[in-house]
């Protein structure tokens, strides 16, 4: 029995509290003689089949109908008495007589006993409530369940029971999406939530609701594809039902001593009651409730003669049909016009006929208005007696409202409450799974989860792991008390050494991972740097340690396919290679290369306590210092060249070249070479970072991107417009300023060579600050100041050239004419085994170190020629 005509035809028969009608308009439906007797399934329905939606309608109405006779009697759905004075009935004892078969399925009995006879009703209509909500909950329809949870909240406010009232209407709502397909289903439901929202004192959502009724008839109306017998009906009783609350809204603002708010919802009124009787029939059952909307509104706009008239009628014709709900709200707004007409007679008997209909058939909304005008109509004719009595059934009625507020806070509270207490329990359930109890650190199930999600949401996360050194001889000799303590002022130094978008978790024992957000293995490398210092200076002995505790870690940044355990492997793997080196350093996976030193090129670990018998030579502060002093013991031409104020162009690492100035080596103003950024491997967006984080620290110093892509240099110009220096054949690109060219370096491309490594030095050589010449053959230029040989396959023919030059000559192998798998080691070891003084050979393939080298040569031979 989904909503219809007998759907309707028995609503209707509620409203109007015509109950007996309402049940025998019921008896006809097939109904289980009780719910506590399990319904015997169709024969062939499925196994778990729900019970139809049909007999959840039903069993929906059936439980209306009993909670208006409980109201009748003088009590709600749950046995508790409307008044006072009258003990609760005993539902146990009501359910006990259900079940024994007592009352036969009805609670009506020729021998019962009144109250037994209320309990029973109460006990079925609780079970007949549940039945059908457990039927609409199994339903996938969510218009539906929406519609029966609509329908539940009018019966639980009919039982006065507020708080659950709210509970379906806000479960109804929950389900009423605005994209639902426009049906006469769906404006009926709106229709009765807005009612329900009106009367819960939530008008402006029940306005909200009603509009949306009003515009799904209108939508239902023009389309013809949608089955309603009279579309234009559909939308006029919505349009008036809009209509009522809008004029319920203006004159509580006329109460209040608000005219002017109030008129623009009196006019919507009048002109949504003016639609909806130019589009119903005459003898349609909705003429009466427009026209009291009608009359409504022209009262509140101050037309009362005007209005009196279809008042009196609309009186007329719901007194002959007996439609108490429109009866009381006629004789409101009738009472309304002829008081403030000044008939004060006639306004009394038709707001106490009001009255008396409101409290007999639970309409709070009009009895509360009827009341008020009662009060003010006697308070105008100074007849206190007659007003007093009004003003304290008003005020008592007004202070049942403000106990169910109380009640509705207090259910606020109680909720809110435990929510809060919810959402505690559950963040210390968080903090066990996700928090290290020793440092309170995140601990490791977070960091995999938290990297997982970085990783999958496209980032380049930054990975530090970072070990302490020798940790086991500091639980061995200071206790592990002191052991606890040094993991956690290890931990509070790591969150104070990063960024607050950083994350420091607890990894096991005593290591720790960093995790950096869109950041470089540089960047994290100078964070992690800062952070060992600190380590290192730290007052140990504070915490009763002998010797100081340091540090070791390992850097890796993210690259296209890497997954958690990839990148981990990666930074663990440098960590490795920093115990070997003697603890109490960072070593990072070059962001550039993606490589680090080859297994066994690492110095051995040195001793716990070295006691060398002769004083060892003082060490070079950094790499960049070992490399010039290494270089400076050869007895090559070029050892002048790599003093003071000139950095080097190598690291000690084999593969990684120093490719800008170490941060401990000056130049002066003007001699600072261009960053440099390696693309070989990198996306767009990647290179892109790079190039705005390093103009971000040196803006004036030009950045240099090699082994682009033609994607890669085509972003470039046209993020740095103007800025950017192209040249296709290098596959390279410099943003920023260029310097001043100085000296000249002639690029020497040999037979066999690759192109794009000549173009790259030349290019290179150009972007660094020298005049460049690019040629294949032939004569060598007399006003060269450095020479660049690219090999082609016959790596041996360097010699010969640098013996036909007294200027400084780069050799660059290549492996473009060596295809096999070695690719240009042989030309490597071709070049390396003869060159002699004046000649320095490159990596395979590194146009650009050629360059950068070539320029400073240049530039410096320029400087210092007469």
């Amino acid at each position: 029995m989904p909503p219809g005509a007998l759907h309707h035809r028995v609503t209707a028969a509620l409203s109007n509290w015509q109950l007996d009608d309402a049940e025998q308009l019921l008896a006809g439906v097939e109904r289980d003689p009780s719910p506590y007797v399990a319904a015997t399934p169709a024969a062939d329905a499925p196994e778990g089949t729900p019970v139809s939606l049909g007999r959840a309608w039903a069993d929906t109405l059936r439980a209306e109908l009993l909670v208006r006779r409980l109201r009748v009697a003088g009590f709600t759905l749950v046995g508790d008495p409307v008044s006072p004075a009258e003990p609760a009935l005993d539902l146990h004892a009501g359910v006990a007589g259900l079940i024994d078969g007592a009352t036969e399925g009805s609670p009506d009995g020729p021998d019962a006993d009144p109250r037994s006879e209320q309990a029973s009703r109460a006990a079925l209509a609780i079970a007949l409530v549940r039945s059908a909500k457990a039927a609409f909950d199994a339903s996938d329809d969510a218009l539906q369940r929406a519609a029966g949870l609509a329908r539940h909240a009018r019966i639980e406010l009919l039982s006065r029971r507020i708080d659950a009232a709210m509970d379906e209407a806000v479960e109804a709502a929950s389900l009423l999406d605005p994209g639902l397909t426009p049906s006469p289903l769906l404006v009926d439901t709106l229709g009765t939530l807005a009612g329900v929202l009106a009367d819960l004192e939530l008008m402006p959502l029940a306005l909200d609701y009603q509009r949306r009724a009003l515009e799904a008839a209108q939508a239902v109306a023009a389309d013809p594809a949608v089955a309603d017998p009279d579309p234009d009906v559909l939308v006029a009783v919505a349009a008036t039902r809009l209509g009522e609350l809008c004029a319920e809204l203006g004159e509580g603002l006329l109460d209040d001593g608000a005219p002017e708010s109030a008129a623009p919802y009196f006019a919507e009124a009048r002109a949504l009651a003016e639609q909806a009787l130019v589009q119903l029939p005459p003898e349609s059952s909705g003429v009466v409730p427009a026209q009291i909307v009608h009359g409504w509104a022209l009262v509140g706009m101050g037309e009362q003669a005007a209005a009196a008239g279809p008042l009196r009628a609309a009186v007329r014709l719901s007194t002959a049909t007996a439609d108490r709900d429109r009866m009381a709200s006629a004789e409101l707004a009738l009472g309304r016009a002829l008081r403030r007409q000044g008939e004060g007679r006639a306004a009394d008997e038709h707001l106490v006929a009001a009255l008396t209909l409101a409290t007999e058939h639970g309409l709070p909304r009009v009895r509360r208005a009827a009341l008020r005008e009662l009060c003010t109509l006697h308070a105008d004719l100074d007849d206190a007696g007659r007003a007093l009595p009004y003003l304290q059934a008003y005020l008592a009625d007004e202070l049942d409202r403000v106990d169910e507020r109380r009640t509705r806070w207090v259910e606020l509270f109680g909720r809110r409450k435990s929510l809060l207490e919810t959402e505690r329990a559950a963040g210390q359930l968080r903090r066990q799974a996700y928090e290290d109890p020793l440092t309170h650190l995140p601990n490791r199930r977070y960091a995999e989860a938290r990297l997982d999600g970085l990783l999958a949401a496209g980032d380049v996360p930054a990975l530090a792991v970072v070990d302490v050194d020798n940790f086991k001889t500091i639980n061995d000799t200071a206790g592990h008390p002191a052991g606890d303590a040094v993991l956690r002022t290890i931990g509070e130094l790591l969150v104070a050494g990063v960024r607050d978008t950083d994350e420091v978790c607890r990894w096991a024992g005593d290591e720790f991972v960093i995790l950096l957000p869109e950041t470089t293995a540089e960047q994290a490398e100078r964070a992690l740097e800062r952070i060992r210092a600190s380590v290192a200076r730290y007052p140990w002995v504070d915490l009763g340690l002998d010797v100081p505790v340091t540090i070791s870690a390992g850097i890796a940044s993210a690259t296209r396919g890497d997954d958690r355990k990839t990148l981990f492997a990666a930074a663990d793997g440098v960590l490795y290679d920093a115990k070997r080196s003697g603890r109490d350093r960072v070593v990072r996976l070059s962001a550039l290369t993606q490589t680090r030193a080859a297994d066994g090129a690492a110095p051995a670990p040195a001793p716990e306590t070295p006691a060398p018998e002769t004083p060892a030579p003082e060490a070079p502060a950094d790499d960049a210092a070992r490399a010039a002093a290494a270089v400076r013991e050869e007895a090559a031409g070029f050892a002048a060249l790599l003093g003071d104020p000139h950095p080097p162009l190598g690291r000690a690492r084999p593969g990684e070249p120093l490719l800008v100035p170490s941060a401990t080596v000056r130049r002066p103003a003007g001699e600072v070479g261009p960053a440099v950024v390696r693309a070989a491997g990198r996306s767009t967006a990647q290179v892109l970072a790079l190039v705005r984080e390093a103009r971000r620290d040196t803006p004036d110093r030009a950045v240099l991107v090699v082994r682009a892509s033609p994607e890669t240099l085509v972003a470039l110009a046209t993020e740095h417009g103007s800025g950017t220096t192209m040249d296709g054949a290098a596959l390279a690109a410099a943003v920023g300023p260029l310097p001043r060219p100085a000296g000249r370096t002639t690029v020497l491309r040999a037979d066999g060579a690759d192109a794009v490594v000549a173009a790259e030095a030349a290019f290179v050589a150009r972007v660094a600050g020298t005049e460049v010449v690019l040629i294949d053959d032939g004569p060598l230029p007399e006003d060269t100041d450095c020479l660049v040989v690219v090999a082609g396959a016959d790596a041996a023919q360097v010699p010969g050239i640098a013996a036909r030059t007294d200027v400084p000559v780069v050799a660059v192998p290549t492996s473009a004419a060596h295809p096999g798998g070695l690719g240009g080691l042989g030309a490597l070891v071709s070049m390396l085994h003869p060159a002699g003084s004046g000649v320095v050979v490159t990596a395979v393939d590194d146009g650009c170190s050629a360059g950068i080298f070539a320029a400073r040569v240049a530039r410096r031979s320029a400087r210092t020629s007469p």
